[in-house]
């Protein structure tokens, strides 16, 4: 229980010390398996995979598309299912299959226009530790690889397919001034957005 509270502990200082960095993000770039969901994989006979979402990660990845935000999915894997849930959620950027992260992240930044100052990334292990250079912030969920937790700026308290992503949107809608109309009135919208067509991969767009 102890360890326990001081992680939760530990996780406040890191959000209270990112929090400016926080206020300047317009971009929040997300690995998929292990962060939007627990890492695991169900294969179908035929070979379809499927993949567990938590729906709280979808209404904070809303709020952050309502607040303005762009929020794009980066994973080295490739499924289908990853797709599928980007669709839901009315995302414009889904880049999967991806062997150099940076790249492709830096690609995406100069679609958009944006800077390293202006983008966060949540990734749960090794091969995400190389998009450091890129970001003005690296997250990982509590169950991320050891060697991710200690050089990424915010350790969340969830861990991946959690609601981890849920938690961040609310400290990010909180740093720009946004959560407390939102705590206030609430959230009128669906949790799913309408379809959209998606980037795939590097400038290259995929059908719906």
């Amino acid at each position: 229980m102890n360890g326990g509270w001081l992680a939760r502990g530990r996780s406040r200082l890191a959000a209270w010390r990112c929090r400016a960095r926080l206020r300047q993000l317009k971009l929040l770039v997300l690995d998929v398996d292990g962060v939007l969901t627990d890492g695991g994989l169900w294969t179908t006979e035929s070979g379809e995979v499927i993949k567990r979402f938590d729906v709280r990660d979808g209404l904070g990845i809303r709020l952050l598309q309502q607040a303005g935000l762009e929020v794009a999915l980066l994973s080295g894997g490739k499924s289908g299912a990853t797709e599928q849930r980007a669709r839901y959620l009315g995302l414009q950027h889904c880049l999967t299959g991806v062997k150099d992260k940076p790249a492709a992240l830096a690609n995406l930044q100069r679609q958009l226009g944006l800077t390293p100052a202006a983008t966060a990334f949540v990734g749960d292990d090794l091969n995400d530790l190389p998009v450091r250079p890129v970001v003005a912030l690296l997250v990982c969920p509590a169950d991320a690889a050891a060697p991710l937790r200690r050089r990424c700026d915010w350790v969340l308290p969830r861990r991946g397919g959690d609601g981890a992503v849920r938690l961040l949107a609310e400290a990010i809608l909180q740093a720009q001034g946004r959560w407390q109309a939102l705590a206030v009135a609430g959230w009128f919208d669906r949790n799913d957005g309408p379809a959209a067509p998606l980037t795939t991969a590097p400038g290259r767009a995929a059908q719906p």
